[in-house]
């Protein structure tokens, strides 16, 4: 509630700062490359690979940084409010979007809320929850909806057409070239699908040990794999239970696992215990929310990410060949 205030402050601040600097459509110079923003690193990634050389992208969330903790800042409004297009994951994702739509439109920035094409998934709590006697559960009404629909690639290319057709409508005279660099990225995406069924359907095993907060359920569900993990929702703060990490120990030792996954910028903390305590592998299963510095001055795709948990996915489903 407290920072549904200070986002409805913040959008009224800003209402008034950038009133007298508002984007005329009809005034922006010829030679100024029109301006994406992006929430997170696929949004991101796609913008660029169909956009080319054609528009500046921006992506808000700075690297490294955990995505589930980031907050909007007065230099982030700006940013959105001087772009022509403003991208983001949805309202489970990024709630405070709505608070400031008002500013938004008065910028004439155009917004595009991806998860509007796709068909959400509910989140699963049962099964991932353990009170001690006398605690309060914990309440939900903000995570109905898993946001991390881009983990499967078919959603992916559902993000790639709508982008498509947000850029295009900015930018008709480039429209050849934007479909093509989308045609091909899809492309890469079916191929990625292909190989994804190829693992999953010649491993041994088709559950996903996660020692994290498991983001991979579009994922799971696409290609009929189960998962199992200590940690209940997405809150950088959550910890799981004691019973909650030893009921995974005893997982681990029944169906004998051959690896425990973990998250990408985060402390692998459970993970390692449950690691040390069984002697099984710690595998990295990148999410993609985000990427590292290095990772992005490297300019890693998403296709390059979901290709390496591929590979570590072989060694933890026991891929046979």
């Amino acid at each position: 509630m407290k920072k549904r205030i200070i986002y409805i402050i913040l959008s009224l601040v800003l209402i008034i700062s950038i009133s007298g600097c508002v984007r005329d459509e009809n005034d922006i110079d010829a030679e100024t490359k029109p301006i994406i923003t992006t929430t997170l690193f696929p949004q991101y990634d796609f913008s660029k690979i169909i956009v080319g050389d054609k528009f500046d992208v921006i992506m808000l969330l700075p690297p490294g940084v955990e995505a589930h903790s980031f907050e909007l800042t007065p230099k982030d409004m700006s940013t959105i409010t001087n772009s022509d297009l403003f991208i983001y994951t949805g309202d489970t994702m990024e709630p405070w979007v709505n608070n400031i739509m008002d500013t938004l439109v008065e910028a004439n920035v155009n917004v595009l809320d991806l998860s509007e094409g796709i068909k959400l998934k509910k989140f699963e709590f049962e099964g991932h929850e353990h009170h001690e006697e006398g605690e309060e559960p914990e309440e939900h009404e903000d995570l109905e909806y898993d946001p991390h629909y881009w983990t499967d690639p078919m959603n992916a290319k559902v993000m790639v057409d709508e982008i498509l057709k947000a850029v295009v409508s900015i930018d008709k005279a480039n429209e050849q070239y934007y479909t093509k660099n989308a045609e091909e990225l899809k492309e890469s995406l079916d191929k990625l699908d292909e190989e994804i069924n190829q693992v999953v359907n010649n491993s041994e095993s088709k559950t996903i040990i996660s020692g994290g907060h498991f983001a991979f359920g579009y994922f799971a569900d696409r290609y009929g794999l189960e998962y199992t993990s200590p940690y209940e929702g997405f809150s950088p703060n959550a910890e799981p239970s004691a019973q909650a990490i030893a009921n995974l120990v005893k997982i681990v030792e029944e169906t004998g696992a051959k690896a425990i996954f973990y998250e990408e910028l985060v402390d692998p903390k459970i993970a390692k215990i449950i690691s040390e305590q069984t002697g099984i592998e710690m595998l990295e299963l990148h999410a993609a929310h985000n990427v590292s510095r290095e990772e992005l001055e490297s300019e890693v795709h998403y296709i390059d990410i979901m290709n390496k948990n591929l590979e570590n996915l072989k060694k933890g489903l026991g891929y046979n060949e």
